[in-house]
């Protein structure tokens, strides 16, 4: 895994001014801590930062392609190709020669002999630039589901690009600006798909290929989810969900570094990491690492509620002591969760605000521990998505509204806005919100003479799988990457995906419980109490300490009015926020909402954008 930056511009020859890229590879450097590469020639610079995971020697980037002399094309790539070795076999028998181990030279071979549909031959998570000096155009692709990231800035003479948007602010000629659409992607829980909070840069869209060239800048998909009536019966829908489960983490296994499974003791990464252990096993005869992140005090004083009835660590246990995995815990502190050095290093990771400010610096600090091990990792993201794991595709009111579920489902909590009425009123929220789900619903594909309540469960999934698992995509891209950690998500895989979005939600569902075909999928794999065990979601911590830190560093900003924030905040409105009021629902509302409050102000000034209000 690794990070890319460069730029294309055609008015200008940037042949041996490698310094243009200095300060964007730097700012690359976190996701790709073993080796820095530069490319320059004619029009284009290319920039990367490398993560070693397969051929450390011989995979270095930017990587030519040709046969000899001048290259044909150049590559900068971020991601895994999971076949690639399939891939690297057909085009051996097609005659092209190879000179390294590596997944970057397959896909750069892969473009060289089949041109731009290669993409569709390609599974796994990627995002990179390919520069064809042929017709001298650059393209940027990115995975079906958008695990990894991928950014791009239009400019008049060409095109800045990024893994991050930190490499494209980090380049002199484009200026950080946040503007009235910006501010809506950061203040909202949906996303405008293909925008950033950045004043003209966008986000390349999953399932997408830009191509820049000397008239601009043009997006072609090359894959979406389809609708089509389903093959199987149920035990046949079973049987297929193993099997495709079993062979993605089967392909997501391959890496020349130590891999491990995130254990959360939750249904879906125990399935992951008990077919990890299995395969590990049969090839190595070696255990697989499993991990499982809790807060000091946690399961001692552990109090269910609404989302999380269980705490993680007993159920994660036994899960390891099942499958013989060579498991560790890592144990959390209140401080250390709060400490104002790591809060700035997940902002800095994020380039905005981010999305539950206590889940993303417990990620960072779990992710932390683990690359201190392991350099590869395997998570349970996108199964909720596909299976129907959350809540809001069972309860009425959220499957029932004419909005995004999650939305629905969160009611109150997360809408609270400390911003000035001024502001609220030109950003119109609600009115944003509503034009994005109308978009979305527009996009799903439908199945002519599905019945109502079919469609409707089409519908749930399809927003839920395209909109709410982007953010945790990010989250979990974001985190994992700052520390040097590569983590994969089979769930994600396009195979398993495209599948189960097909499935008939009566088998989805089909003895009444979340994800009921993937647990019959995995009934043989587990212990009971995991098996069956309800769904939790990721830990928080209960601490009551915590919840008084918070607020001390809530309380100081008010006080002080040292920031960025008090330009398009209320104080009345934080002055009430600062008040304890309810009981224990409600503490835990004022402690999320003063974390957001906190993460944008940390935003506000550490990025310093030109508002644009």
């Amino acid at each position: 895994m690794c990070g890319i930056v460069g730029r294309v511009s055609y008015g200008a020859d940037l042949a041996n001014r490698a310094g243009l890229l200095s300060a964007p590879v730097e700012a690359m450097a976190l996701r790709g801590p073993d080796d820095a590469g530069t490319w320059t020639h004619g029009p284009v610079a290319l920039g990367h930062r490398r993560l070693a995971v397969i051929d450390v020697d011989g995979g270095k980037q930017p990587m030519l392609g040709g046969n000899g002399g001048d290259p044909l094309a150049a590559l900068t790539y971020s991601g895994e190709v999971y076949n690639f070795q399939e891939l690297r076999g057909d085009l051996i028998a097609r005659g092209r020669v190879f000179r390294t181990r590596s997944d970057t030279e397959v896909v750069l071979q892969a473009y060289l002999e089949w041109g731009r549909d290669f993409v569709r031959r390609l599974t796994g998570m990627y995002a990179f630039a390919l520069w064809d000096e042929r017709c001298q155009e650059l393209l940027l692709v990115r995975d079906r589901l958008g695990i990894k990231p991928l950014y791009y800035a239009p400019r008049p003479d060409g095109v800045l690009f990024g893994s991050e948007p930190k490499a494209i602010l980090a380049m002199p000629d484009f200026p950080a600006v946040v503007d009235e659409q910006g501010l809506r992607e950061v203040m909202s829980l949906v996303a405008t798909p293909g925008l950033s909070p950045w004043r003209g840069m966008h986000e390349v869209p999953p399932a997408t290929m830009v191509v820049a060239g000397r008239r601009g800048c043009r997006e072609h998909g090359y894959w979406s989810l389809e609708a089509h009536e389903h093959p199987d019966d149920l035990p046949g829908t079973i049987a297929r969900t193993r099997e495709l489960v079993a062979q993605v983490v089967s392909e997501q296994m391959t890496a020349d570094v130590p891999l491990c499974a995130l254990l959360s003791g939750g249904l879906d990464s125990s399935v992951i990491t008990a077919l990890a252990a299995e395969h590990r096993r049969s090839q190595q005869g070696d255990p697989v690492r499993s991990f499982v992140v809790s807060f000091e005090g946690y399961e001692d004083t552990f109090t269910p509620d609404s989302v999380r009835p269980t705490p993680d660590d007993p159920f994660a246990r036994e899960l390891a002591a099942h499958v013989g995995s060579d498991h560790a815990e890592v144990t959390l502190s209140s401080e250390q969760l709060i400490d104002r050095a790591v809060r700035d290093r997940v902002v800095r990771a994020y380039d905005q605000p981010p999305l539950g400010d206590e889940m993303a610096t417990s990620q960072y600090l779990l992710f932390a521990t683990i690359s201190e091990r392991s350099t590869v990792a395997l998570s349970g993201e996108g199964a909720d998505e596909i299976f129907g794991g959350y809540s809001w595709f069972h309860d009425p009111p959220p499957a029932g509204a004419s909005t995004f579920p999650w939305l629905a489902h969160l009611g109150g909590f997360g809408r609270f806005s400390v911003l000035s009425p001024e502001v609220d009123r030109q950003l119109r929220l609600d009115e944003f919100a509503g034009q994005q789900y109308r978009d979305a619903l527009a996009a799903i594909p439908v199945l002519p003479g599905e019945d109502q309540a079919d469609r409707r469960m089409r519908e749930m999934t399809y927003l839920t799988m395209t909109g709410f698992l982007s953010g945790l995509l990010k989250r979990k891209d974001r985190m994992s990457m700052a520390t040097g950690l590569e983590v994969r998500v089979p769930y994600c895989d396009h195979r398993l995906a495209q599948y189960a979005f097909n499935v008939p939600w009566r088998y989805k569902a089909f003895d009444g419980r979340e994800k009921s075909l993937l647990r019959a999928a995995a009934a043989d794999l587990l212990p009971r109490s995991v098996l069956t065990r309800q769904k939790s979601n990721f830990p928080a911590t209960q601490d009551a300490r915590y919840d008084a830190l918070v607020k001390a560093e809530f309380t100081a900003l008010l006080e002080s009015r040292d920031s960025a924030l008090f330009d398009i905040a209320d104080p009345r409105k934080m002055r009430w926020l600062a008040r304890d009021v309810g009981g224990r629902s409600s503490a835990l509302f004022s402690r999320r909402a003063r974390e957001q409050v906190l993460a944008l102000g940390r935003w506000l000034d550490m990025y310093r954008p030109r508002l644009l209000l």
